[in-house]
């Protein structure tokens, strides 16, 4: 795994060349295929609204429910504002809302898979029951409870889906941290005199980001899908500019007289699902050849 430059130094003299986990990741192409489908996706999503003709909350009354054409190339919806415009800016908030969320997760998984892998003993112990505990709640019933009892909000919904996707980042983290633990350089850094704290943020934590790229990518998507559900049921937080989610429950009512309303951000979500889901399985396989352990 990845190694600090003075543990390196401090573990052996051998010429033998350490190659970056990073470097093998994007080595391979299934890797870089879905990356750059998805960084695609990032950059028409920020740089689109630049470019674009209309804002998409910009109803144009006279227009409404016209099909593609030059002028809309998506066509428009029952108020007349732009579907192209609409799938961009949704893309933009159904990937801040997952991205928001598998950052989180990442963040809360780490430091406590981390410390439950490398400290072992009691503290694993009860980490992984709490954590074991909270995963057999099912997502969607806490989501739709808590979202009908509270005022939704973006940043709630985060917070709520990010914090779950961490309980699986966590036990995957903790199976890696498991292993390092007795891995050289860590040995090194603990007759260097080291804290346990300091080992911990200098040497285990960062040699854990290749494998919490796995759940950051379970993550996103299923943020995703579960905004989109929401949206169907009246749930989703009721932003100015509404996601992909919001979009597909209007375009379904809409669908026997504008069906161009669904296809759009239809296409749009599919591709980003698409995206993650071919990312995911690359990074797995990948890292099984890292690691040689089962991811």
């Amino acid at each position: 795994m990845v190694h600090e430059a003075g543990s390196e130094a401090a573990l052996t003299s051998s010429p033998a060349v350490v190659i970056s986990p990073w470097r093998f990741l994007l080595a391979d192409r299934a890797v870089r295929f879905a990356s750059g489908l998805l960084l695609l996706l990032a950059a028409i999503a920020v740089l689109g609204p630049l470019v674009l003709s209309y804002a998409p909350d910009q109803p144009i009354w006279e227009d409404a429910m016209r099909g593609p054409s030059l002028a809309h190339w998506l066509g428009s919806d029952a108020i007349g504002r732009d579907m192209l415009a609409r799938v961009i800016a949704g893309t933009g908030v159904s990937l801040l809302i997952g991205f928001g969320a598998g950052l989180l997760a990442l963040a809360i998984g780490i430091v406590l898979g981390g410390i439950a892998g490398y400290v072992g003993g009691w503290a694993d112990e009860w980490l992984m029951r709490i954590n074991d505990l909270l995963l057999s709640l099912p997502l969607l019933l806490v989501a739709i409870l808590l979202m009908s009892f509270a005022e939704p909000s973006l940043w709630w919904l985060m917070a709520l889906i990010g914090g779950f996707g961490s309980l699986d980042a966590a036990r995957l983290l903790r199976i890696e941290a498991r292993r390092l633990r007795h891995a050289d350089f860590l040995l090194a850094a603990e007759l260097q005199g080291l804290k346990r704290v300091q080992i911990l943020r200098i040497h285990l934590l960062p040699n854990l980001l290749p494998v919490a790229m796995t759940a950051l990518g379970a993550v996103v998507p299923q943020a995703i899908l579960v905004e989109s559900f929401l949206a169907f049921l009246g749930l989703s937080p009721t932003e100015r500019i509404g996601s992909l989610g919001t979009l597909l429950s209007e375009g379904v009512q809409d669908l026997q007289w504008a069906p161009w309303t669904l296809l759009g951000p239809a296409v749009a979500l599919a591709l980003i699902l698409i995206g993650f889901g071919l990312l995911g399985d690359a990074l797995r396989s990948r890292l099984r050849e890292l690691t040689g352990a089962a991811i």
